[in-house]
């Protein structure tokens, strides 16, 4: 009989002319005839289906009521949104991957004190338009206390590529490995078979890793940054100075704006504070003595100059017979050295002297603002048309870890490293790793994470060890 009722009224439905007013079922109110027209076809369908339901088998066994009071729910609910049960339960909201492939970098300082220093310095610049800025590097003059400083780290940096360069490359040489399909590094005889590839057709090779001898870059690459002739008037580089600015390593721009000299790349040094009017820079200091020079600081000459000899080949042809008496430990244990103190000043550097990357990519820039070049090619570059979403660098930006593989005892470099006992072995940061296997001792913030107080088991033993 329902089902009767049923199909007479739905032929009735579809005879309707287009244009004439809806009948609505019985039992519904003027009320719910407000209700698109869509909705109100949705509630008439499932009230239907439910009541041939109810006739057919008496009350629901899941609600355990009656058809009268199931199908009165419906008609007063209007949609089948209320009969979770009969759609495998309510849709739940996706929860956000905690780790993307193409997530940002964590901000160093909140974004709450940010903002904070934001709304100050406007608050400051609305009372005075026009002052003085008091506090170096912001002034354009360089902070006293840091220029010895800044000589320490370029010095360190020139000593650290020397050693690496002789212990890479000399008589005692350790042999480097990478990856020829990805940025993977390992420091032994025999590259290790852990399945850690990512580059092209890695899948077709199980992850595994294609090695060929490496250098002193792949052990430690320092990221490249624009020079900047005035960070403080001209703190940006366009996208039209692309080829006719110079880049240098960011350690070593840093090191110059801190105070260094060097004659390749120029730099202006200011002996009086700038102004500050509405918020623009505004230098009122008299260039007479460098107007002639202005044609050879220019962006168009730097291009134009004869690229100089390093100084790190100069010292090492300099001091050649001095390195032939230091033995390989002695010389690992100076590299060392340099290393720690290179990055332990770039850090005191870097909290007054700003240097910022980006978000999603590797590239750094030192100075108080980000370039403007058109070059990001890592996520949602779209959006931001090629450019850099820029923050605050740290001192890992500037002097890459680049992390490889360690184990204790690695018997010879005979055998190399197993996929299976990769829980048991530590990692270290590639020039301390290659510091150590030339003799140096191993440096005290190193020992938990290089994991010395495990022993791996061979791999004839791994099913054994719980």
């Amino acid at each position: 009989m329902e089902r009767r009722i049923s199909s007479s009224l739905g032929n009735e439905a579809s005879t309707r002319p287009r244009h004439s007013p809806a009948v609505l079922p019985e039992g519904t109110s003027t009320e719910d005839s407000a209700t698109p027209v869509r909705s109100r076809a949705r509630a008439k369908n499932s009230t239907f289906t439910l009541t041939f339901a109810a006739a057919a088998g008496g009350a629901d066994p899941a609600t355990g009521s009656s058809p009268g009071a199931a199908s009165g729910s419906m008609r007063k609910g209007g949609g089948d949104r209320n009969f979770s049960g009969l759609w495998g339960g309510p849709r739940k909201k996706s929860s956000r991957t905690p780790t993307c492939p193409g997530e940002r970098k964590p901000y160093v300082t909140p974004m709450k004190v940010l903002i904070r220093r934001a709304k100050e310095e406007r608050r400051a610049r609305q009372e005075a338009p026009c002052r003085v800025l008091e506090h170096p590097p912001a002034n354009g003059l360089l902070v006293p206390h840091l220029v010895e400083v800044a000589h320490r780290v370029h010095r360190a940096r020139e000593r650290l590529l020397s050693g690496l360069a002789s212990l890479v490359k000399g008589e005692a040489a350790i042999p480097v490995k990478r990856c020829r399909f990805c940025s993977e590094v390992h420091i032994g005889n025999i590259g290790h078979e852990i399945r850690t590839c990512e580059g092209p057709n890695s899948a077709s090779r199980n992850s595994l890793h294609v090695w060929r001898p490496g250098t002193v870059r792949d052990v430690l690459g320092f990221p490249y940054c624009y020079h900047l002739f005035d960070r403080v008037g001209k703190p940006r580089v366009v996208h039209k100075e692309k080829y006719t600015v110079p880049r240098l390593p960011a350690i070593l721009e840093l090191c110059i704006q801190a105070g260094v000299d060097v004659e390749r790349y120029p730099t202006k040094r200011r002996t009086r504070p700038v102004y500050s009017i509405d918020g623009r820079i505004a230098d009122f200091e008299l260039d007479d003595e460098d107007g002639s020079s202005e044609a050879e600081t220019s962006p168009e000459a730097w291009s134009c100059q004869s690229p100089l000899p390093q100084t790190s080949s100069a010292c090492t042809a300099h001091a050649g017979d001095r390195t032939e008496e230091i033995t390989v430990r002695e010389m690992s244990s100076r590299t060392l050295q340099s290393w720690l103190e290179m990055r332990s000043g770039g850090v005191r550097l870097m909290r007054k002297y700003g240097v910022v990357t980006c978000g999603y990519c590797p590239d750094v820039q030192v100075g108080p603002k980000g370039h403007k070049v058109r070059m990001c090619k890592a996520s949602k570059h779209q959006q931001r048309d090629g450019q850099h979403a820029w923050q605050e660098a740290t001192v890992d930006d500037i002097v890459p870890l680049n992390h490889v593989w360690h184990v204790r005892d690695p018997a010879g470099d005979s055998v190399p490293l197993a996929n299976e006992l990769k829980r048991y072995y530590g990692k270290a940061p590639a020039v301390v790793e290659l510091c150590v296997r030339a003799g140096a001792p191993v440096p005290a913030q190193y020992r938990s994470m290089m994991r010395l107080d495990v022993v791996p088991p061979a791999r004839d033993e791994y099913d054994l060890v719980a």
